[in-house]
């Protein structure tokens, strides 16, 4: 559909009943049964189909998705074990810079890796694996002389970059992208989003917010290009760090995101203080946090700094009761992955303490304690597909059939509110379809009742945004 004229005929808006839905210029502008024709008007028949707000995935990182699609797989999903790794990293594909890309390792693959296991492997050619989590890549030798890690440390090496008690490095490098692109010669181009945004197309999704810790302008203005081109359809908004309060303006300040390394966790008073840095800049913090100590340190570092509207944690994967209770009185949002009980769950119900699986990655407890909760997918860490996260939020199922703290079990309905509020209020109230809004909107192809009894992303017929049709099941 194209034209800055579209009614949609016969959809199912929900709290409205079967209505019409007109759309000028980008703008819903009417609803209501049996609006009359205007002239050089599109006409789309939903055919009783739900019409939803378009969904928004609160937190995901684009460039690293886009470069994953063109990366050799070396997780769990893909090869399952050290002979099968082996194989995969020997006939993978050199990128443009003669570099072999690897990602999504996990160490039920073949334990803990360093330069020499990989040199074993592949030593011909520059390595680089990154594991699932996205806070650690692993280098081999090559890789290592490439980007001029030598014997000793270098004046401008970054913490990261873990040597052993000899001195020598090790080949892991902990929570340095930027530095390591810029290494590499990786800030010239950037990957292409075409086919990222296509898939969140497809999933109905007309938006999402970009939390890569390292972004910086030069990110910013790149993401910009892309929709600019046409590239990248979605709406996008961002986070990252000091350098992007450049930007800041009274109607949009992106969030300072903050990173708590377990390995090296902050103290409660050094928190506060990047906390407050953010805050006197005129911006909310985005707080990656993952373990349970984190997030207590997390809970009282706010108490010490002061909240600002707009804080949020992110993760918050394991969260006790006094922590969520904490959560609470401080009036931060949370913005959660349940998508990583579906492809994850196993493993969790293996390897966290039996004392903590009640609590991962909680629901239902967000809500009753009154908690912001959002939704987001965490691409490509975590499976891309919202619907499924929906599925995920509801039946708490893993892979293999196991549930996980089925307390937090959240209803349909409660699912997908997660992806349908405002792009800067995860956790606020839910978008509704009403007069005068932008028309973001995901059709499906059948009423809202059978919908939520799967939450399927086979069930997206079309998406819009600013009333322009950029997925259509029936064609594509």
């Amino acid at each position: 559909m194209t034209g800055s004229r579209l009614r949609i005929c016969g959809a199912e808006v929900l709290g409205q009943g079967l209505a019409d839905v007109r759309i000028v210029d980008g703008r819903i502008v009417e609803i209501a049964p049996g609006l009359a024709a205007m002239p050089e008007e599109s006409v789309l028949d939903a055919d009783g189909g739900a019409l939803l707000p378009g969904l928004h995935d609160h937190h995901l990182h684009l460039f690293a998705w886009a470069a994953a699609d063109a990366s050799t797989a070396c997780g769990p999903a893909d090869v399952a074990d050290e002979s099968a790794l082996a194989r995969a990293l020997v006939a993978a594909r050199r990128d443009e810079r003669g570099w072999v890309r690897g990602v999504d390792y996990h160490e039920s693959v073949a334990g803990d890796l360093d330069a020499a296991r990989i040199d074993a492997w592949r030593a011909d050619v520059p390595v680089r694996i990154q594991h699932r989590t996205g806070s650690l890549w692993v280098l081999n030798g090559e890789a290592l002389r490439e980007i001029g890690v030598g014997e000793t440390r270098g004046p401008n090496e970054p913490a990261g970059v873990e040597r052993n008690a000899a001195g020598r490095p090790s080949g892991r490098i902990f929570r340095a992208d930027a530095w390591l692109r810029e290494r590499i010669g990786g800030t010239a181009t950037w990957p292409d989003l075409s086919a990222v945004g296509q898939r969140l197309a497809c999933f109905g999704v007309s938006g999402v917010t970009d939390a890569t810790p390292s972004n910086g302008p030069e990110e910013v203005e790149a993401l910009m290009r892309a929709r600019v081109r046409g590239e990248f359809v979605q709406r996008v908004s961002w986070m990252g760090g000091a350098a992007l309060s450049a930007l800041s303006t009274r109607e949009a300040a992106p969030w300072w995101k903050l990173v708590l390394d377990e390995r090296t966790l902050d103290t409660v008073e050094t928190l506060a203080a990047r906390i407050s840095r953010a805050h006197a800049a005129g911006r909310p913090v985005a707080v990656h946090c993952v373990e349970r100590a984190a997030l207590f340190v997390l809970c009282a570092a706010f108490s010490d700094a002061g909240v600002r509207a707009g804080d949020r944690v992110e993760h918050a994967s394991v969260a006790p009761p006094e922590a969520v209770e904490a959560l609470a009185r401080l009036g931060v949002a949370v913005v959660t992955q349940p998508g990583f009980l579906r492809t994850r769950g196993d493993a969790y119900l293996r390897d966290v303490e039996a004392q903590d699986q009640p609590w991962l990655y909680r629901c239902a407890g967000f809500d009753a304690a009154g908690v912001p909760l959002g939704g987001s997918t965490d691409a490509p860490y975590g499976p891309a597909d919202p619907w499924l996260a929906m599925q995920a939020a509801v039946d708490r199922r893993t892979a293999g059939g196991q549930v996980v703290a089925s307390a937090e079990a959240l209803t349909p309905e409660r699912a997908l509110a997660l992806f349908t509020t405002h792009p800067m209020q995860a956790g606020g109230p839910q978008r509704r379809l009403s007069a005068g809004l932008a028309a973001d909107l995901c059709l499906l192809d059948v009423p809202w009742e059978r919908a939520r009894d799967r939450l399927d992303a086979a069930d997206v017929r079309a998406t819009f945004i600013d009333g322009a049709q950029v997925f259509d099941a029936h064609t594509s």
